[in-house]
């Protein structure tokens, strides 16, 4: 079996977790790493190895030919530029969330990949996450009914600090709405079958970064929301979000309600922000509406996959995934151009509702 060569464009925290995530699998390897930035360049590439080709411009790393396949985990704001060269290869594209930061350029992105071979995935992990997937599973299955109502809540600590402290301004995160609730608004879509019409948000920037100043710009991203949605097919969806709530046991809790049960995927935080330091298991829930009952199951992870990353294993069954559609040179990946525009899509008018108290109408 031929050995696949990844090169990862933007070795900071996420790029870094992609890397661990790669090293778990089978027959690849990270050849070559690209940041401007020389500390998160030098670490990744300690982190893949002596042989590993080290680049400070993408430009340089497309030249040399040596990558099978691409992960882009740069800052959000430069997806698009880097994205439109990165099409221009042959070669498949694993692209970090968000796609980009505004839907126009999502689309502009889709109508620049038209035609193009390789395939592109957008990196939506958190469809993977175990617990997510057996709730997936379960809905299909049709124990829950016809969903209805659908409610994700997510309590969790702040953002972190990250290189140039990109991610603590909308104008390069596309706000926080799009930057961290993307994964949900995908999660509601797929969960639901249909696309989303109407949303309503109302949110704040109310506790945390209050104290931090950049060149004297004060962050203005949003720290906690609720965000309501309409589909067409006339389910319902709402998004709690909290980012001064890491004392909470589960950091996500997806629900599904239909006429016959609501279905829960529980998820908890990463280890190194539990109290003692441990991996937490996830729970799937169901609560029957004929028997009144509640029944909770255990969905274990290897330990060796929840400490490669912060998303509970997502990112390697991602990767995996993944993996399989580079082998085969084609196909249509799980995650598409199209479904990263629609996430950004609710993302940009849950920001735009915050701040104008309008519902805005995706039609």
């Amino acid at each position: 079996m031929k050995p696949i060569r990844y090169g990862i464009i933007g070795s900071g925290m996420m790029g870094q977790e992609h890397m661990r995530n790669i090293a778990l699998l089978d027959g690849v390897s990270v050849v070559a790493v690209c940041d401007p930035d020389d500390a998160m360049r030098l670490q990744a590439q300690a982190l893949a190895g002596p042989d590993t080709q080290a680049f400070t411009d993408h430009h340089a790393l497309i030249a040399a030919d040596i990558c099978d396949a691409y992960v882009l985990a740069a800052p959000n704001d430069l997806h698009a530029g880097l994205m439109r060269d990165l099409l221009a290869t042959d070669k498949p594209i694993l692209c970090e969330k968000p796609l980009a930061t505004t839907s126009a350029e999502c689309r502009a992105l889709m109508r620049a990949a038209e035609g193009r071979r390789a395939p592109v995935w957008v990196a939506m992990e958190y469809r993977y996450m175990p617990p997510v997937e057996r709730l997936r599973a379960a809905v299909a299955e049709g124990q829950a009914g016809t969903p209805r109502l659908l409610s994700i809540r997510e309590n969790r600590f702040p953002f972190l600090h990250k290189v140039g402290d990109w991610n603590r301004f909308n104008a390069r995160t596309g706000g926080t709405m799009v930057e961290k609730c993307c994964h949900f608004f995908d999660l509601m879509r797929l969960l639901l079958g249909s696309d989303p019409i109407r949303v309503y948000a109302s949110g704040g920037a109310d506790v945390n970064h209050r104290d931090e100043s950049y060149g004297g710009r004060i962050p203005d991203i949003v720290d906690n929301a609720f965000v309501t949605v309409d589909f067409e097919n006339g389910a319902r969806a709402m998004l709690e979000l909290c980012m001064f709530a890491e004392g909470a046991h589960w950091q996500e809790v997806v629900s599904v309600t239909g006429e016959k049960a609501r279905l829960d995927a529980c998820v908890p935080g990463p280890a190194r922000f539990s109290p003692d330091g441990q991996e937490r298991h996830s729970e799937f829930v169901i609560s029957d509406r004929a028997s009144k009952r509640e029944t909770r199951e255990v969905v274990a992870v290897d330990e060796h996959i929840l400490r490669a990353g912060d998303h509970h294993g997502s990112t390697y069954f991602q990767h995996a995934k993944f993996l399989e559609l580079v082998r085969a040179g084609t196909g249509v990946p799980e995650v598409t151009l199209a479904d990263g525009y629609w996430s950004v899509l609710v993302g940009e008018a849950a920001e735009r509702s915050i701040r104008t108290h309008e519902v805005i109408d995706l039609r």
